[in-house]
């Protein structure tokens, strides 16, 4: 990374705007926990801002209130795309640009199958793992093309395999697909796009824990390793499976 003159970023984040050394910006969808959370950690470790958006203010304002005046909470529905626009808007304002969005939020299904599944839990899913993807390309595009940025999107394993009647599958094939797809679109005036395709992760996705699983904090480590790559290169995905 090139270095950084540690007074003028300490300067710009209290006055939440950019300037001369510019501090770069992430929006990050699904931040309360997990992965998100983890991303937002390493983010600003390495000296970046954060909006964190997600559904739960509590846990959002607590992590907000642990990182400091280079996060901003963002309460909001990933599936309402004024939300999603209004998130934008606001990291804006505070941060004076944005450089990347991480559209990360997702949710599986309790009852899995086609003939067996709650065709409401369908709506649900596609909701959020699908159109959800999409309203945050569409909320951070325009804010993406000014600073040539980055998009990056929660894939998973099980959108590179086909797992029997899965439905969740199916929604992260679209991510996969639509992830590709983007970077043919951005790479026309400079952007970036990747998706980080973790196995499973000991994350609150699951109702028990995984210990030897991924962490959360190798996939944050996936996604800033994306995100600091040099901008004549464009990583365009990221596999992650645990070792054990």
């Amino acid at each position: 990374m090139p270095s950084r003159d540690t007074a003028t970023v300490v300067s710009l984040k209290d006055q939440g705007k950019r300037g001369p050394t510019m501090t770069k910006t992430l929006l990050i969808t699904g931040a309360s926990t997990g992965i998100g959370a983890a991303t937002a950690r390493a983010a600003t470790a390495m000296g970046w801002n954060v909006g964190l958006m997600a559904r739960s203010a509590d846990r959002i304002e607590a992590l907000a209130s642990e990182l400091g005046d280079a996060a901003l909470p963002l309460a909001g529905d990933a599936t309402d795309l004024a939300a999603q626009q209004a998130a934008v808007a606001q990291t804006v304002e505070r941060f004076g640009a944005l450089d990347a969005a991480f559209a990360n939020a997702g949710r599986g299904l309790d009852t899995p199958g086609t003939e067996n599944g709650d065709p409401d839990e369908w709506r649900q899913l596609v909701d959020l793992n699908v159109m959800g993807v999409l309203y945050t390309a569409r909320a951070a595009l325009p804010e993406l093309r000014k600073s040539k940025g980055h998009l990056v999107l929660t894939g998973s394993a099980a959108g590179r395999r086909h797992i029997k009647g899965s439905i969740y599958s199916a929604t992260k094939w679209f991510v996969h697909g639509y992830g590709g797809n983007m970077s043919e679109e951005m790479r026309e005036w400079g952007g970036r796009c990747t998706v980080i395709s973790p196995g499973m992760v000991d994350t609150p996705f699951f109702d028990t824990p995984k210990p030897d699983k991924i962490k959360p904090e190798d996939v944050a480590d996936a996604v800033m390793f994306a995100l600091e790559s040099n901008p004549r290169a464009e990583v365009r995905e990221i596999h992650i499976m645990p070792t054990g």
